[in-house]
């Protein structure tokens, strides 16, 4: 499962262009990544927002973020959408957009890290918008013209905020199978995810359902309940995070199958403190000992009594909240699973070092009676789905490439059984 990024979110409304934005913005991120001034920084925010995150928090958040990424060394491009601005920026260690929200006096009303948005433009033909909730998904809808095979399948993201394309660098998993799947006649719909497209959504009370499980039960619900599909079978495919929440998703809505890319099985802070000792072991100039001793005792304190909805998010792993935490610590996917009576097909790379084989092997042995459930491993395969060689490795992201066709192969065969 790639790391999630957002470390922390403030909600507030989204105003007019200024073009000063710009200008403020890379000031702001000067101050506070370079000059580490914490109580400067803070200043920049409205005063809604300052009163919420103290100036501890600010400088305890920034220096995690600085711990796993290094010293920021350039500004690349800033683009923007209306009054969120991207900073696309330069650490030591990655590349990452520093996303930044204004209000209509141009003081700071959210600040995120997020993995780099390209700014595509999407083919009106194809967009399709669907309530969930307080936004609107922002999708893509695949729908073959003839030979139409009527299976139609949503997409769900992994951690992180992803745009419907799941684009990681030059890599766009979703894409790649979504085109696959339409070339064998099979439709498909992709949105963006709502800590992409409407981060100012998710707060301190957020939770996994509001990141991801609401809205994809939401997109399975327009297309069974809209008479234009009512010939259709939807499937589910889960990605990483997606993968790990089908079995809640399945819960609030039944469709005909269901798809697990990559899920963990296995608890995600457990998966945090063997993805820190696997990267230091790769290379410990990126993931110092500091950071993983760091995240093993913030994994401690979650995992003992002492946890609780008052603690902060600072002393979290991965900077998220109490709320957040709390609901996964209650949730048990392999339980959950197991009242799935529909087919399932289980895909694990050999490759992925963030989600492992012994994720795979735990769905599969809790399943193993259940003749409904299909399972493939991949060794060559990395957490995107991509072939490749060699000790796995961040970097691995790095180098563009397509998902597997034997993957896909045995993807449309189980969709069209």
């Amino acid at each position: 499962m790639k790391k999630l990024l957002t470390l922390f979110c403030i909600t507030g409304s989204l105003f007019s262009f200024s073009q000063d934005r710009k200008e403020i913005g890379k000031t702001f991120i000067q101050t506070l990544f370079v000059e580490k001034n914490a109580d400067k920084a803070h200043t920049y925010f409205d005063s809604s927002i300052a009163s919420q995150l103290p100036v501890e928090q600010l400088k305890a958040v920034t220096d995690q973020l600085q711990g796993q990424l290094g010293n920021l060394k350039n500004i690349l491009e800033v683009n923007n959408e209306g009054s969120v601005y991207y900073f696309y920026s330069e650490f030591e260690k990655s590349k990452l957009d520093l996303q930044v929200t204004f209000n209509e006096s141009n003081k700071l009303l959210g600040f995120f890290l997020v993995p780099h948005k390209t700014f595509d433009q999407w083919d009106e033909k194809t967009v399709l918008k669907i309530k969930s909730d307080d936004i609107e998904l922002n999708g893509t809808l695949l729908m073959p013209s003839s030979n139409n095979k009527k299976k139609l399948v949503i997409f769900v993201h992994g951690s992180g905020a992803s745009n419907r394309d799941e684009a990681i660098g030059e890599n766009k998993p979703f894409r790649d199978i979504a085109e696959y799947l339409f070339n064998n006649r099979i439709a498909s719909y992709r949105y963006d995810k709502r800590t992409y497209s409407n981060p100012e959504t998710f707060n301190d009370q957020s939770t996994v359902e509001q990141e991801t499980v609401n809205d994809a039960v939401n997109a399975a619900n327009y297309f069974k309940n809209n008479k234009d599909y009512k010939d259709y079978q939807i499937i589910m495919l889960g990605h990483s995070q997606g993968a790990y929440m089908m079995p809640k998703i399945a819960e609030k809505t039944q469709v005909a199958k269901y798809v697990f890319m990559s899920g963990n099985a296995r608890p995600l802070q457990d998966l945090l403190v063997e993805q820190y000792e696997y990267l230091h072991d790769q290379d410990p100039s990126k993931v110092p000992a500091e950071e993983v001793q760091k995240m093993k005792k913030q994994v401690a304190f979650l995992n003992s009594s002492q946890f609780n909805l008052n603690t902060p998010a600072a002393e979290l792993p991965l900077g998220q909240s109490a709320a957040y935490w709390k609901y996964l610590k209650e949730y048990n996917q392999l339980n959950e699973v197991k009242k799935i009576k529909v087919p399932m097909f289980f895909a694990q790379g050999g490759r992925d070092y963030q989600v492992t084989e012994k994720d795979f092997n735990l769905w599969k042995s809790d399943l193993k009676n259940n003749k409904a459930a299909e399972f493939k491993f991949y060794p060559s395969l990395s957490h995107l789905f991509i072939s490749g060689s060699g000790t796995p490795s961040p970097k691995d992201y790095e180098v563009k490439g397509k998902v597997d066709e034997q993957f896909l192969k045995d993807l449309t065969q189980f969709i069209l059984k």
